[in-house]
């Protein structure tokens, strides 16, 4: 059976003389219209009842299948090394996060510089380690210990505790066996904070 066509509507006085004709939708038109409702109905059945699927499970077994693939690392498992290895990861991850506050070459900027004897928290490994993990938030300092893992943290402090030995001419070991950092982060190195960088650095040693 034909359709009827170029039927108008009859508006033209309601609409400046303008006509409008009431043409039937096309049949290929109708028919995608109707696949859709129906393959709506029909999806919409299958995932939340027959499939019991969800959104919140989905996301649960991706964030699953993440912690397989990548471990979260606890800290206390996590040993620091000075290692050639330890100390090119930390490279990387100071490109990566730390440069922008405390300069490309560990000069300082916004944060401190690494290339002094001045460590306002400290510069043994345990305390360089604390200060990235936590940060410093009064002075800007994000934690990083929710963003970086124990290995990255790690690896950082070996870094800048490696640059900063070059720069002062100590030996590597003497970093790793504690002595001289906690003897300046007690003496010269907390004086250099207050008269030195202090309060004008924005950001602080260690991340």
């Amino acid at each position: 059976m034909s359709k009827d066509t170029n039927r108008l509507m009859g508006h033209a006085d309601e609409a400046d003389g303008i006509e409008e004709y009431d043409n039937p939708l096309p049949d290929w038109w109708l028919g995608l219209f109707w696949i859709c409702v129906l393959w709506a109905i029909g999806y919409t059945v299958h995932y939340h009842f027959i499939g019991d699927r969800s959104q919140e499970g989905e996301f649960q077994a991706e964030m699953a299948a993440a912690a397989v693939r990548w471990p979260v690392q606890d800290a206390a498992d996590v040993a620091f090394a000075m290692t050639p290895e330890a100390i090119a990861g930390g490279e990387t991850v100071y490109a990566t996060y730390c440069f922008v506050c405390h300069g490309q070459n560990l000069e300082g900027g916004i944060g401190q510089s690494f290339l002094d004897d001045v460590w306002v928290h400290g510069s043994s490994p345990e305390e360089v380690i604390h200060t990235i993990t936590d940060g410093v938030p009064e002075k800007g300092m994000a934690p990083w210990g929710s963003i970086l893992s124990a290995e990255q943290i790690n690896h950082a402090a070996a870094y800048v505790l490696a640059k900063n030995a070059e720069a002062l001419g100590i030996p590597l070991d003497q970093i790793t066996q504690g002595s001289g950092g906690e003897e300046g982060s007690e003496g010269d190195h907390e004086e250099g904070s207050e008269e030195g960088h202090g309060e004008e650095g924005g950001g602080e040693h260690g991340g």
